[in-house]
This record gives structure tokens, C-alpha cells and sequence, in this order.
């Protein structure tokens, strides 16, 4: 468990800021403690520095997991965000998108947000804007990029795709084995 170099931490908050803008600082600089980023075994874990402080005494062969994975490093260094990382991006959101309750076990699926799925959607969405996606009860279900802006998926027709899947809560079922 090592600090995040330079590039390293600029790509997480890159994709981070992604989503929810300058409320990054709210994640390092929380009311109820410091919280840091960490790698390890190129997962990018977001720790509080008192479990940290912990950790120390564990040897890094044995430590499998520490504080919540917040994604990973690809092979050619770009970094993912995975479904873990959900709790802490839905409050800080800028953007956000509504889905029907007849399109939610689609997106939990896996697939995009089609147009006659959509229940709502923040104004000022840019095209290719990180955006985090609600049920209808306002829970979290997952993020994506929106694939049209707030004027566009006004007109366009009920089959196309206005939000690009990218992570969802069903993943949990589906990919409980590489979740860590």
C-alpha cells in the first residue's frame, strides 16, 4: 500500500472530477476524520488515515483489501472507476439522470439509457459529461456518460441511447468475484 504518484493522482481526480467537480476536496477533507487515496496491487483505495495508521503493521503480502475501492489501474496505466466507489460520488454529484422504474433492471443489466427510460435529467448536461443514475426514488444505481446534452435528448427519438453505461449496483451480483 503505497501513496498515488503524480500521474497517478491525476488521473484519479480527472475521472473523479469527472463526476463531481471541484466536490473533490470534500472527499479528502471530510467533517469526520482526513481520508487519503492509496494503491495497491493497482487498485486505488480510498482510506481513512486512522485505519491507515492501523494498517502499518500488516505486511503487504497479507493485505488483501483496506478502507473501499474506488477502481483500478488498466494495464496501459488509464484508470477505471468501479461500482465501489457509488456511496461517495452519488452526494457530490453535478450531474444527474433519472431513469423510469421500467428501465432500471435494463441498466442494472448492464445496458445504456434509452430515451423512453428516462425520467429526468439535470439542466446544463453536456454531451460526454459524467453523470450518476437515480431511480425514481432517488436511490443510486450506478454511473455513466451522457451520450446527448440536455437540449438534444429533448428531441431526439424515444430509441436512442442518451446515457452510456459505464458501472451499476447490479454488478455486484454479476462480478462479485473481481470485486475487491
Amino acid at each position: 500500500m503505497r501513496p498515488l504518484t503524480e500521474a497517478e493522482t491525476r488521473a484519479v481526480f480527472e475521472k473523479l472530477g469527472r463526476y463531481i467537480g471541484e466536490n473533490i476536496q470534500l472527499l479528502v477533507d471530510r467533517p469526520d476524520g482526513t481520508y487519503c487515496f492509496r494503491l495497491h496491487r493497482d487498485r486505488v483505495y480510498y482510506v481513512s488515515e486512522k485505519l491507515l495508521k492501523g494498517a502499518a503493521s500488516i505486511p503487504r503480502d497479507s493485505l488483501v483489501a483496506l478502507g473501499t475501492c474506488f477502481g483500478k489501474f488498466t494495464k496501459t496505466q488509464k484508470f477505471r472507476l468501479s461500482v465501489t466507489a457509488l456511496d461517495f460520488l452519488a452526494p457530490y454529484a453535478k450531474y444527474k439522470v433519472w431513469v423510469k422504474p421500467g428501465s432500471e433492471q435494463s441498466f442494472l443489466y448492464g445496458n445504456h439509457v434509452l430515451k423512453s427510460g428516462l425520467g429526468r435529467i439535470t439542466e446544463n448536461t453536456a454531451q460526454y459529461q459524467g453523470v450518476v443514475v437515480y431511480s425514481m426514488a432517488d436511490i443510486p444505481l450506478g454511473f455513466g456518460v451522457a451520450a446527448k446534452s440536455t437540449q438534444d435528448c429533448r428531441k431526439v427519438d424515444p430509441m436512442a441511447i442518451v446515457v452510456f453505461h459505464q458501472a451499476d449496483v447490479g454488478e455486484y451480483v454479476r462480478s462479485e468475484d473481481t470485486l475487491t
